[in-house]
């Protein structure tokens, strides 16, 4: 079975920012049985090559298939998560199948 993977690009923000946000998503991924692959640049990824000025956070999160990422994304608790983002904060976020 191929894997999930939830892909989001986001802008930088503002320390705190987000804090209500990650305090719900990191345990309703984990819940849904995601694990974190990369979150750059907050914990210290290394960036091959970037465009200049860019200051986006790149997130990977893999599930064991695709079904599981969907449901995790539609689950309770990452719903309430997504309520405490900004009003208005908008972000490129995707999930696809991976290559089996």
């Amino acid at each position: 079975m191929a894997k999930g993977y939830w892909v989001s690009v986001y802008p930088a923000t503002s320390p705190g920012e987000l804090a209500a946000y990650d305090e719900l998503a990191g345990p309703a991924v984990q819940a849904g049985g995601g694990r974190v692959l990369s979150l750059i640049p907050s914990r210290g990824g290394r960036v091959a090559a970037r465009e200049a000025g860019s200051t986006e956070r790149v997130v990977l999160i893999e599930f064991d298939g695709f079904e599981q990422a969907v449901a995790a994304y539609e689950s309770e608790a990452y719903q309430k998560a997504l309520a405490a983002l900004p009003d208005g904060y908008r972000r490129d976020f995707r999930i696809i199948e991976g290559v089996d």
